[in-house]
C-alpha cells in the first residue's frame, strides 16, 4: 500500500483518487480553498481524504500532479521543500488554449512540463505518463477495444518501475507500458496531446488513447 497524493481535484485527479483509493492505497485529495465548491465528489464509499496542495504534498509517498499543465511549473514549485525525495507523476499538458478551449499549442516548445519541472525540482524525481488519453482510459484502460499505451519517460529507474507498479493497479498490463527513457522523451509524448483536440472535434469524448500498434 502506498500513500498517493493527488493534486488538483477536477475529473482527471478525482477519477485517479477513486481507483487508488479502490486499489487499497492511502489517497489523500489535494485542492485549493476555492476549488472546494467545484470538485467532483469521490465514489460513495470511497475513503479518500482531502487537504490542500501544501499538506497533500508533504503526507504522501508518491505524488500525482494532475492540476492544469499551464500554470503547473509555478505551483509546483511553490512546493519544492514538500516534494523533496519524492517521486511526482506528471499526467498534465502544458498547451495553449485554442479558441474553443482545446489545445492549440505546446507551451514549452523543443521542452515539456516534466523537463521544466526536473529542472525546478531536481532533488524530486518526476515520471511523465498517461498523458495521452482521455481521463476515464486512465483507470480502465482495458475497456478499450484496443490495447492502449501507457509511456513512461524519467531519468529515476526505480521511480519509473514504482509507477508502472501503480499502473498495474488501474489495469495496465505490462506490455501496454512503454518505457520510453528519461525525462527528455516527455517532449515527444506531450507533443501527442495536440492530435486530441482534431479526434474531439470530430467524435467527442468517447474514450480513445494515442497508442501504439504492434
Amino acid at each position: 500500500m502506498t500513500s498517493i497524493g493527488i493534486l488538483g481535484a477536477g475529473r482527471v485527479g478525482t477519477n485517479l483518487a477513486r481507483a487508488f483509493a479502490a486499489a487499497g492505497h492511502t489517497v489523500t485529495l489535494g485542492r485549493r480553498e476555492n476549488d472546494e465548491a467545484t470538485s467532483t465528489p469521490p465514489a460513495e464509499g470511497a475513503e479518500i481524504r482531502y487537504a490542500d496542495h501544501t499538506a497533500t504534498a508533504r503526507a504522501a509517498d508518491v505524488v500525482i500532479n494532475a492540476t492544469p499543465g499551464d500554470s503547473a511549473l509555478e505551483r509546483l514549485t511553490a512546493l519544492r521543500a514538500e516534494l523533496a525525495d519524492k517521486i511526482l507523476v506528471n499526467v498534465s499538458n502544458a498547451t495553449i488554449d485554442a479558441a474553443d478551449g482545446l489545445p492549440g499549442d505546446l507551451r514549452y516548445p523543443g521542452s515539456s512540463l516534466a523537463e521544466q519541472l526536473q529542472a525546478a525540482l531536481p532533488g524530486t524525481r518526476i515520471v511523465k505518463t498517461l498523458n495521452t488519453m482521455l481521463f476515464m482510459v486512465m483507470t480502465a484502460p482495458g475497456t478499450l477495444s484496443t490495447p492502449p499505451t501507457a509511456y513512461l519517460s524519467g531519468n529515476d529507474e526505480q521511480a519509473k518501475k514504482t509507477v508502472a507498479g501503480l499502473l498495474g493497479d488501474l489495469g495496465w498490463q505490462p506490455a501496454w507500458i512503454e518505457d520510453l527513457g528519461d525525462v527528455t522523451t516527455a517532449r515527444a509524448t506531450e507533443a501527442m496531446i495536440l492530435v486530441v483536440p482534431h479526434v474531439l472535434r470530430r467524435h467527442g469524448f468517447t474514450p480513445f488513447a494515442v497508442s501504439l500498434a504492434r
